[in-house]
């Protein structure tokens, strides 16, 4: 049977504690134990299902990380404070010092800004690469590398990665493949391709409120009971946990991601033929002019479709300004950072989210002044919305 991780979300079954509907929050900062040395057990790992600190897990953060494990197929997940959060103790965890990364050249730029400025501090040093290209990706990787580094589709670029390719890559020089797959959550499954680790932001798609702050990481239990250990464990040890009110939150939201990620496609997909065929400079892998389409369709959930991401590259970073301004006063979405949200949100990247990374990074990578990063909304009447945003475009001499 194909996998299909909107089942395994649907197919759990929790109760609250008197029969609630949805399972009771654990609003607790530690916890009781009967004996002495069931506390010391606990301590050294040795008892399952004995909770000690609310740093360490709560069970309500654990039937959020169950239910996100189940979505993509992995045998457990932690879930914490932030997507950076969960970034950041996964590569600590793997990395040590004298080491090396091998990651994608185009990425959030929080992440492009940790590999480049800050684990360095540790002696933990990373190679940019274009992770389309295989064999730039292996003639990268040296005798220290111990991580491949890429997102699923690509932050902002909507490069999309060939993760069972790199999943060789990686299993032939016995390194970890960590995939960070928030722009395309059941569209793309990457542990069923290869992937080693997966992690989200919870912020975007998943809870898709722009309320909060989260972040996931999924795995074998042998690396998430690692990450929580006492003694040396990067998510207990660096702190990123979230908080029980928020994850009983997102577990309750995550409940219809497979409906909304259906209309985030449905109107990126409708956005991007008739952005495309005005002439514009658009960029969306369910299109058939981006370079990899025809990967992305071998590695998709055929249902989710190809996500609410798109790119428009509109020639500078004055009209760019003067589009995204025009579109919010003409409430048509938010010129603001995120994405996931119901109303469309809009950045030109270069200035905002990609900002860390330097000028001529950034151009050589093809990243211009120009370039806006739609995260396109549950809009219900798609075609109304780009009727205005039409209209926006040709008031500004942006279509002629």
């Amino acid at each position: 049977m194909a996998f299909k991780p909107a089942n395994n979300i649907q197919d759990l079954q929790y109760f609250g504690e008197f029969g609630g509907v949805n399972p009771s929050i654990s609003d607790s900062s530690t916890y009781t134990f009967l004996s002495a040395k069931t506390m010391f057990d606990t301590f050294e790992g040795n008892a399952d299902g004995c909770y000690l600190y609310s740093r360490h897990s709560t069970p309500s953060n654990l039937y959020l990380g169950q239910a996100l494990a189940a979505m993509e197929g992995t045998e457990t997940a932690n879930v914490t404070a932030s997507g950076m959060g969960a970034i950041t103790a996964v590569l600590m965890q793997l990395c040590g010092a004298g080491e090396h990364i091998v990651s994608s050249r185009t990425i959030y730029g929080g992440t492009y800004a940790f590999l480049k400025n800050f684990t360095p501090r540790f002696n933990i040093e990373t190679s940019f690469v274009d992770i389309t290209k295989l064999d730039v990706v292996e003639a990268a990787i040296t005798p220290k590398t111990k991580v491949l580094y890429c997102e699923s589709v690509s932050n902002p670029l909507l490069e999309v990665a060939d993760i069972a390719g790199l999943s060789k890559l990686a299993k032939k020089h016995n390194l970890k493949l960590v995939v960070d797959n928030t722009f395309s959550p059941l569209s793309i499954s990457p542990t069923q391709l290869g992937a080693d680790i997966v992690i989200h932001s919870l912020t975007k798609f998943i809870n898709g409120s722009s309320d909060t702050v989260g972040g996931v990481v999924c795995g074998t239990q042998e690396f998430i009971d690692d990450l929580r250990n006492v003694n040396d464990g990067a998510c207990m040890l660096l702190g990123s946990t979230m908080d029980s009110l928020r994850a009983a939150s997102i577990l309750k939201n995550l409940r219809t991601l497979h409906i909304r990620m259906q209309q985030h496609s449905y109107n990126g997909n409708y956005l991007a033929e008739r952005f495309e065929k005005d002439g514009l400079k658009t960029v969306y892998p369910g299109l058939a002019s981006h370079p990899s389409n025809e990967l992305f369709k071998s590695m998709m959930n055929e249902k989710y479709g190809f996500g609410g991401m798109l790119t428009v590259d509109v020639g500078s970073l004055d009209k760019a300004n003067a589009l995204m301004e025009l579109m919010q006063k003409r409430n048509l979405g938010y010129l603001a950072v995120s994405l996931g949200f119901y109303k469309t949100l809009f950045s030109a990247p270069g200035s905002s989210t990609s900002s860390e990374i330097p000028a001529d990074e950034q151009k050589e990578m093809g990243l211009s002044d120009g370039l806006i990063r739609f995260s396109i909304g549950l809009d219900a009447d798609i075609e109304r919305t780009y009727t205005m945003m039409h209209a926006c475009m040709k008031e500004l001499e942006i279509l002629k």
